[in-house]
């Protein structure tokens, strides 16, 4: 096995081409997690755009690709996953059987270690670093919009009913009630991330939109089409104005659910969860298999599920004194989060606290 590391301007058409065709087949070949759009050649060469730091291993086995390894390197050789932050998918796409040893591939990439918070499942060399498996909720397609409905009668009856219910009010009640499952209008996109800020303020989070990377990076995915990968912006639309929008990427057969959010004003409406019905049932009919919702414990996503993924956190890394050091400053700090967000009894107090907080920001920022 040959592994060569390039930047991302380096890879070759041909190189790309079979990447695409390894996720393209991931699903006959067992792997159905490699399709994720998150592990795409499209999404890396985006953040490569905004970032310097991107660069691509390629293994090749007989002078063929076998496996393509894209991270990000610090100038101390801290490897991180691609857009690690925001990427809900992360790993090595390789072709069915490969293997590699973790610290050889390290190496070759002049890495200390690399770290990752959204590791798809079959990746043993990397998984026994691993410090925690969470699940990541999925919404099956595959059989149809139908089936997907008769599993919510099944499975959600309250939630579904009363779903439904408020999207027949909203209809009754204002002139027009549209859904744009491929919305080009960059406008509309502006004011999906200025919902997601102010939502971002009001819970007391930190707004992603205020780091000017993550910004530049869904402008650029906005603008990303090919036959396998685009930037996806849905919207639902009443009496011509958006009250709900959704921007994610998607691949042939996975819609990644990864900014969604909607108008306070119509809040009683549940705008969000209408428009992801919507978006299930265009996204079925475009041979979607399903739409990944992505790791975290929201009820909105125990409501939409059909299953669950798993997705691992941790990191791999050499005996190096700059990995230890990475890994004694980030460890304490990714325990205590996990921690508050796996126990209720300490989740729910601390987001009362991060909504309190928030409010008086806004309100602040207001004055």
């Amino acid at each position: 096995m040959e592994i060569t590391v390039h930047r991302p301007g380096e890879l070759t058409a041909a190189d790309r081409v079979a990447w695409t065709a390894l996720q393209s087949k991931a699903h006959l070949n067992g792997s159905p997690g490699l399709a994720n759009p998150f592990l795409s050649p499209e999404f890396t060469l985006a953040v490569a755009r905004v970032r310097r730091d991107v660069r691509i291993a390629v293994a090749r086995e007989d002078g063929e690709p076998a496996a393509f390894f894209p991270y990000q390197r610090s100038r101390t050789g801290v490897g991180r996953a691609v857009g690690l932050g925001v990427s809900d998918s992360q790993g090595v796409v390789h072709r069915p059987g490969f293997t590699w040893d973790a610290r050889r591939l390290l190496r070759a990439c002049r890495l200390v270690m690399y770290e990752y918070d959204h590791l798809v499942d079959g990746q043993p060399a990397f998984q026994e670093g691993a410090t925690g498996s969470y699940p990541s909720p999925v919404m099956d397609l595959d059989q149809g919009y139908e089936a997907y409905l008769d599993h919510l009668r099944t499975h959600a009856p309250k939630f579904l009913r009363s779903t439904l219910a408020k999207g027949r009010k909203l209809d009754r009640v204002h002139r027009e009630v549209r859904y744009v499952h491929d919305e080009r209008d960059p406008e509309a996109l502006r004011t999906l991330m200025a919902w997601k800020s102010a939502q971002y303020r009001r819970t007391g989070r930190s707004d992603r939109f205020a780091q000017a990377w993550i910004t530049q990076l869904v402008h650029q995915l906005f603008h990303t089409r090919s036959e396998t990968f685009q930037g996806l912006l849905s919207v639902l639309y009443v009496d011509g104005a958006p009250v709900a929008a959704h921007f994610g990427p998607r691949t042939e057969r996975v819609l990644s659910c990864w900014f969604p959010a909607y108008d306070p004003a119509f809040a009683k409406y549940s705008p969000g969860l209408l428009l992801h019905l919507h978006m299930a049932e265009a996204a079925a009919a475009d041979g979607i298999a399903h739409l990944d919702l992505g790791r975290g414990q929201k009820q909105y996503k125990d409501s939409l599920k059909t299953r669950e993924l798993a997705v691992s956190e941790g990191w791999v890394a050499l005996r190096h004194p700059m990995a230890l050091g990475h890994r004694a400053h980030r460890a304490p700090v990714r325990a205590l989060r996990n921690t508050v967000v796996s126990r209720p009894e300490l989740f729910e107090p601390a987001d009362r606290l991060l909504k309190g907080l928030g409010k008086i920001r806004s309100r602040r920022q207001k004055e």
